[in-house]
């Protein structure tokens, strides 16, 4: 709706967090990510884009993304600790299988980088496995960048907030601070987290009873 955008050389945490997410995520878990490795060389390229004006018609806008891509991401997840109601739901072995399946599956939603029009894909792969155009290249400064943002259900603080930092990319992989040690915070707004209990989250064992009992696939047939 107006602007031009232009793209940050490398993606930041709350980018890859949301990839992660869009691969598998339930408000039980908060996932964390350690490091990136950048693949290919960081290169640009501008696009001229028609956008909608407020109050009708359309303008011009050059868009600068990042071309040809490729990231290995290492990370893990946690049990979210400001979600106690949602401990009835903490099964390491569920997630982590439900994870894997997900991601062989090339994520359970669209995968995209930083905005919609950026379409990605993933799949499983070695953290450190094949060249990369940054081996033994040395340090890169990145400067100041956006971390991530803290959402009430990751912090236990009623407040949208947003982190920054001062990344250095060493050899090609810049391992990120976990979101607790920023010290850069920039306060956005009020908000609380949405609660969630067993009425509206359901259980493994809730859910593999309605398959023993057939109500799932009396489900998929009519919806197919």
């Amino acid at each position: 709706m107006g602007g031009e955008k232009l793209s940050y050389q490398v993606p930041t945490y709350q980018a890859l967090k949301g990839i992660v997410e869009s691969i598998y995520w339930k408000p039980t878990l908060l996932m964390v990510i350690d490091e990136v490795r950048v693949l290919n060389a960081i290169r640009m390229e501008s696009k001229g884009i028609r956008l909608i004006e407020y109050g009708g018609g359309n303008t011009l806008a050059n868009y600068t993304y990042l071309k040809d891509v490729v990231y290995q991401v290492r990370s893990h997840f946690i049990f979210n600790p400001y979600r106690p109601d949602l401990a009835f739901d903490r099964n390491e072995n569920k997630h982590h299988n439900i994870l894997k399946r997900s991601l062989q599956a090339g994520g359970r939603r669209d995968i995209f980088l930083g905005t919609r029009e950026c379409q990605a894909y993933v799949e499983p792969c070695v953290f450190g496995e094949g060249p990369g155009f940054y081996d033994n290249y040395g340090e890169i400064h990145l400067g100041t960048m956006v971390h991530g943002i803290n959402y009430p259900d990751e912090t236990g603080r009623n407040e949208m907030e947003v982190r920054l930092w001062n990344p250095v990319m060493k050899n090609g992989i810049i391992q990120f601070i976990p979101p607790d040690q920023c010290t850069q915070i920039r306060r956005i707004t009020g908000m609380e987290a949405k609660r969630f209990s067993e009425a509206n989250v359901e259980s493994a064992e809730k859910l593999l009873r309605s398959i023993e009992e057939g109500g799932i696939h009396e489900l998929v047939v009519k919806f197919i």
